[in-house]
C-alpha cells in the first residue's frame, strides 16, 4: 500500500487529514497507558464530505502497525468492518435506538485483542435521541484507556451541548468541484468533462458524483426530474408531475437498495448453512425475517433520502435561474441545461425564483416531519406553478 493510500478518497480535506493524522502518529508513540491520546472525536461536514471516510482511515491509522498510514492488512479489515478491535453503529432508520447505543457501550469496554486500542464509531450520531445520547455521555466522559470513540455527524449543533464538550472536533469542508472531479476521473477512470459534470450537478457531493459518472440511468433520472419542473403549465400538470417524481425517487431508492439486498440476503443465508435456492428450515426462518424488516427501514429512509436529493436538483435549478435574472456571473450548477434555464428565467423574475425556492425549502421541512410526500410535493408544484404566473 503506497504512503497515505487510506487517506486517498478524502479530496481537498487536508487539514482535517493533518489533525487525524498527527494523533494517530502521536497515540503510537506514547509508551505505557495512552493517557495523552484523545479518546472521544466529532467528525462533522456537510452531505457527501467524507465524514465517515475519515472516521475509518482514521481508525486504520490507530489499528494498524503504527504507522499513520496504517497497513493494507488492517485496511481491508476495517474497509470489511471485521476488524476485532473496531466496533461499528451505523443505521439505516430514521433515528439510532437505545438499545444499539447499550449494545456498542457493553462492546467498549472489551480490551483490544490486537491492536494498541480499539474503535468505536458511530456513523450518523445527530439520529440519536436525547435519552440515547444522554446514555453515551458517561461512556464519552471516562472511556476505557485504549478505546477511542468517533462520531460522525453533520454539524456540532446536532448533538447535545454535554456531547460536543466531551469531544473533540474535526471539521471538514466542502471540497470543490475541480477537487471533486479529478478524484472521480482519476479514481473511478470516468472521462474527465463527464467527471466535471457530474461534480458540478452534484454539488461536491463526492458519493454522489460519483454515481451521475457512473450510472447513466441515475443521469437520466436527474434530467427527467429538472424537466418535469421546467415544463409546467397547468395544476393538473403539478400533480402528475409530483407523483412521477415520487416514482423517480423511488427507482432512485430501488437502484441503490437492491443489489445490497440481494447481496446481504446471499450473505445471511450462506452463514446459516443454506445453499442458494434451497428450502430455509422453520428454525431459521426467524432470523431471515429480521433481515427483511431491517431491509425494509432501509428502503423506507432510501426512499426519503431520494425525495431529498430530488429536492435539493430542484433548488440548484431555481438557483441557476436566479443567477441569470440577477446577472451574476457565477458558474452555474446545471451546466448541462443552460438553454432551459436561461428560457425559464426569461419567462419569470427573480422574485418568482426566490418564492419557488422558498417553496421547495418548505417541502424539505414538511417531509422531515413526516407529512406524506406525496402531498408535500404536490402543494410545492402547485406553489411554484403560481408564484411563476403571478
Amino acid at each position: 500500500m503506497t504512503a497515505g493510500a487510506i487517506w486517498r478518497d478524502l479530496t481537498g480535506q487536508d487539514e482535517a487529514i493533518a489533525v487525524v493524522r498527527a494523533a494517530a502518529d502521536a497515540a503510537h508513540a506514547v509508551d505505557g497507558a495512552p493517557s495523552a491520546m484523545t479518546h472521544s472525536w466529532l467528525i462533522t461536514g456537510p452531505p457527501g464530505s467524507g465524514r465517515s471516510n475519515l472516521a475509518y482511515a482514521f481508525a486504520t491509522a490507530l489499528l494498524g502497525d503504527g504507522s499513520p498510514d496504517g497497513d493494507e492488512a488492517t485496511r481491508r479489515q476495517v474497509e470489511a468492518r471485521t476488524h476485532p478491535d473496531l466496533a461499528v453503529l451505523s443505521t439505516d432508520r430514521v433515528i439510532i435506538s437505545i438499545d444499539e447505543v447499550r449494545g456498542l457501550l457493553s462492546a467498549s469496554q472489551y480490551s483490544p485483542s490486537v491492536s494498541r486500542y480499539r474503535v468505536m464509531v458511530i456513523e450518523d450520531a445527530d439520529r440519536m435521541t436525547e435519552r440515547t445520547s444522554n446514555v453515551l455521555l458517561k461512556a464519552l466522559e471516562e472511556p476505557p484507556p485504549r478505546t477511542v470513540w468517533i462520531l460522525c455527524a453533520p454539524s456540532e449543533a446536532d448533538l447535545l451541548p454535554t456531547i460536543r464538550s466531551r469531544v473533540r472536533t474535526v471539521r471538514l469542508r466542502v471540497p470543490s468541484t475541480a477537487d471533486v472531479a479529478r478524484l472521480i476521473a482519476e479514481r473511478d477512470g470516468v472521462d474527465p468533462a463527464l467527471a466535471r459534470q457530474a461534480a458540478q450537478e452534484a454539488q461536491s457531493h463526492i458519493g454522489m458524483a460519483h454515481r451521475l459518472a457512473t450510472d447513466g440511468s441515475a443521469r437520466a433520472r436527474r434530467s427527467e426530474t429538472l424537466e418535469l419542473v421546467l415544463g409546467l403549465r397547468s395544476v393538473t400538470g403539478a400533480v402528475l408531475a409530483a407523483a412521477r417524481l415520487l416514482e423517480l425517487a423511488g427507482d432512485d431508492a430501488k437502484a441503490i437498495t437492491e443489489e445490497r439486498d440481494a447481496e446481504e440476503r446471499e450473505s445471511t443465508l450462506r452463514s446459516l448453512g443454506v445453499e442458494p435456492g434451497g428450502t430455509i428450515p422453520p428454525a431459521l426462518r426467524s432470523q431471515l425475517k429480521q433481515l427483511e424488516d431491517d431491509q425494509k427501514r432501509r428502503a423506507t429512509r432510501s426512499l426519503r433520502d431520494g425525495i431529498d436529493r430530488i429536492l435539493i436538483d430542484l433548488l440548484s435549478l431555481f438557483r441557476d435561474i436566479l443567477l441569470l435574472q440577477l446577472g451574476a456571473d457565477v458558474e452555474p450548477v446545471n451546466a448541462s441545461a443552460v438553454a432551459a434555464v436561461a428560457k425559464a428565467a426569461a419567462e419569470s423574475d427573480a422574485t418568482a425564483t426566490l418564492a419557488a425556492m422558498d417553496a421547495i425549502a418548505t417541502a424539505r421541512r414538511r417531509i422531515e416531519a413526516n407529512v406524506p410526500p406525496a402531498l408535500a410535493l404536490e402543494a410545492m408544484l402547485v406553489a411554484t406553478l403560481r408564484k411563476a404566473g403571478s
